[in-house]
């Protein structure tokens, strides 16, 4: 099954001699369960690429077709609701909000939609973390992989169609980069997630079932693993 289809998504920034073509008619798609790794030089257009995926920025033309949803095609209000509910993000230097708990940061996604968590999904979700006794801690008296985890958390609330990780790594040493990687492969294995990650470490490019490889905009290379 298709979670993820992408038809010739183009993103330009700028007019005349100053246009940027950041993404150049990239198609591809992406089914259930891959663990997929985008790789690419800086400026290659990876990032635009994943941020037009989470719904943060928007594609000059093309579309993004998740899990049967066309977001291109969303107003402001229900892409929102959207992003929240299907798409969980997990980003280099984590976005936790720091006057909240560990357990009020990774039910925040819920908590806006006014919704309750399920307590089975969060006990287990906190077990496979290691944050059973983190969970009213702030991010403040947490370490950095630590508060990495409880980004994870909070992407895999919802149970979301795709799971789209920035650079996850970038800010944390070669000990707990592994630790992170081995729970997001977890993820993907035990409840078949569906990961984008983007990255510029080889070894983590490496450990996925497909890389895509990004350069000028366009995809160089997709190598199924």
């Amino acid at each position: 099954m298709k979670i993820l289809e992408i038809e010739s998504l183009s993103k330009i920034y700028g007019k005349g001699e100053t246009q940027v073509n950041a993404l150049d008619n990239v198609s591809f798609s992406v089914e259930q369960g891959e663990f997929v790794a985008i790789v690419g030089p800086s400026g290659s257009g990876k990032s635009t690429l994943l941020h037009i995926l989470g719904g943060v920025d928007k594609a000059t033309s093309g579309k993004v077709i998740i899990n049967g949803t066309d977001i291109s095609t969303l107003d402001e209000t229900a892409l929102a609701i959207f992003r929240r509910r299907q798409i969980g993000l997990v980003y280099q230097f984590y976005n936790l909000i720091p006057i909240l708990t560990v357990e009020e940061n990774m039910t925040l996604p819920l908590l806006l939609d006014g919704r309750k968590p399920s307590e089975e999904h969060l006990t287990s979700l906190i077990k496979k973390l290691g944050l059973e006794k983190r969970m009213n801690h702030l991010p403040s008296q947490l370490s950095g992989g630590q508060q990495q985890r409880v980004s994870i958390g909070r992407a895999l609330i919802n149970n979301p169609a795709i799971m789209l990780a920035d650079e996850p790594t970038g800010n944390l040493d070669s000990e707990n980069s592994k630790e992170i990687i081995s729970l997001l492969r977890r993820f993907n294995r035990e409840l078949n997630q569906t990961v984008l990650i983007i990255t510029h470490d080889e070894k983590i490019a490496l450990s996925a079932d497909r890389v895509i490889a990004i350069e000028d905009g366009r995809i160089i290379r997709d190598e199924v693993r």
